[in-house]
């Protein structure tokens, strides 16, 4: 009488431990299922044909080599109107994952739809970087970056030994007057002294790299903050004075007579018609494939006093959008870009890694990085990155024609300082941590 209740339990414990156990394997296989489920994340970058466009895909490998399970698209965006086309992926939230992105003041702009990777990556991987600190609020807190640095960039001058040697330069020039008397002895050889043209990327005349240096020039790097606010305008005399200088050499005609318009500048370098360019060091594997021992580094000397500065700045680099369905991939991919085998791949395509303890392989990019660890020149942010990006659209709109006389130096001040006047006041704030756009 007892027996049919109790199989009656029996049967109900066995019914329900096969359940649970049921339960559990279809949760556990749901879990390694999930686990396993491919993940594809989208990456857009702008960084066109150079050397850094050619180890995205690199990195991409390496990782996806150790990440089974995850693959990154790697898509290529347009330079010209690449921030317009995040932007509208923004406001759709379709978009990629991970963002090229400038630093400074440009991931400030944009940061309401990035996510601040503090919490994303290890503080320990995070402090393995050079430069974080430039894409953090405030420009202060390196360990809360938006953007894990690509690589550590140079804005430099590159000039052929050879040619120098030709015109009887014995040294380097290294300030204003020793920079016209160079000019002065490659122009008498028929060779242009520096030479200047269009971007490739956007097929415009692009001034920051030299602008970063004619302000180093006369300002430290905090004075530069003055540019910002408006402590130091853009009218200043001191500006004027670098800005004529700058267009002196054109009017003297030490720069070619189309560098509003010349296309692919290297070329005119690396045939050896010209004896000076000034950009970023991101295509040097270049000009040491070219050029061999034949190339040398120098900082344009933009200063009446011997120049003992140099532009370095962690310039743009990956980050997450905020939007992302995949943050945890994402995360791990950005992780990845902290780690020595990252920073190998940069050295190994000619470039100089962010990664800290990873040294560049490249001669020229070796000698650029000694500048600042060995002969201790003083370090400065690119412009462009810490000017309100208003006004580097309104320089690159004038300081082009100025250069070569279409305008006057005062009217192109003129017109920047009212440009900065005209800018909202976040864009305008008495400091870079100020600055700020609703997030």
């Amino acid at each position: 009488m007892h027996v049919r209740p109790r199989l009656k339990r029996t049967l109900l414990l066995v019914s329900t431990l096969s359940a649970v156990v049921g339960i559990q394997g279809s949760a556990a296989a749901s879990a390694r299922s999930h686990a396993q489920s491919p993940v594809n994340l989208v990456l857009w970058q702008n960084l066109g044909n150079g050397n850094q466009a050619q180890a995205v895909p690199l990195l991409i490998n390496a990782f996806e080599k150790t990440h089974p399970g995850i693959t990154i698209t790697n898509v290529a965006q347009p330079r010209a109107n690449y921030f317009a086309l995040l932007q509208a992926a923004a406001v759709s939230q379709s978009g990629p994952d991970i963002v090229n992105m400038w630093t400074g003041l440009f991931t400030m702009q944009y940061r309401s739809y990035l996510e601040n990777l503090k919490s994303w990556v290890p503080a320990s991987d995070i402090k393995q970087m050079g430069g974080t600190k430039w894409s953090s609020l405030g420009f202060n807190n390196p360990a809360a970056p938006y953007v894990i640095p690509l690589q550590q960039q140079f804005y430099i001058g590159f000039y052929n030994k050879a040619l120098f040697a030709r015109a009887g330069i014995k040294t380097v020039p290294t300030t204003w007057n020793q920079l016209f008397a160079a000019c002065a002895r490659l122009k008498s050889i028929h060779k242009t002294c520096i030479e200047e043209g269009t971007q490739n990327l956007t097929g415009e005349f692009y001034p920051w790299y030299n602008l970063s240096y004619l302000m180093a020039g006369v300002f430290s790097p905090a004075q530069w903050e003055g540019l910002y606010n408006g402590k130091i305008p853009w009218t200043n005399p001191t500006v004027e004075g670098q800005l004529a200088k700058w267009h002196q050499l054109y009017a003297d005609g030490y720069l070619n007579r189309d560098a509003l318009t010349a296309t692919n500048v290297q070329s005119a370098f690396l045939k050896g018609q010209a004896a000076i360019i000034v950009k970023g060091n991101w295509d040097t594997s270049q000009f040491t494939q070219s050029l061999g021992s034949r190339v040398g580094v120098f900082v344009p000397p933009f200063s009446n006093s011997p120049m003992n500065k140099v532009v370095e700045f962690a310039g743009n680099g990956f980050a997450m959008t905020s939007y992302s369905s995949h943050k945890k991939q994402v995360a791990e991919f950005l992780q990845f870009m902290t780690s020595k085998e990252a920073g190998a791949i940069m050295a190994q395509e000619g470039l100089i890694p962010a990664v800290n303890n990873v040294r560049p392989t490249n001669p020229l990019a070796k000698t650029m990085v000694n500048l600042v660890a060995k002969d201790h020149f003083t370090v400065y942010p690119m412009l462009d990155n810490v000017t309100a990006p208003g006004i580097v659209n309104a320089g690159d709109s004038v300081f082009p024609d100025m250069l070569v006389g279409g305008t006057s130096v005062k009217h192109a001040t003129s017109s920047i300082e009212q440009s900065w006047k005209q800018l909202p006041t976040s864009e305008r704030a008495h400091t870079w941590a100020d600055y700020s756009v609703p997030a």
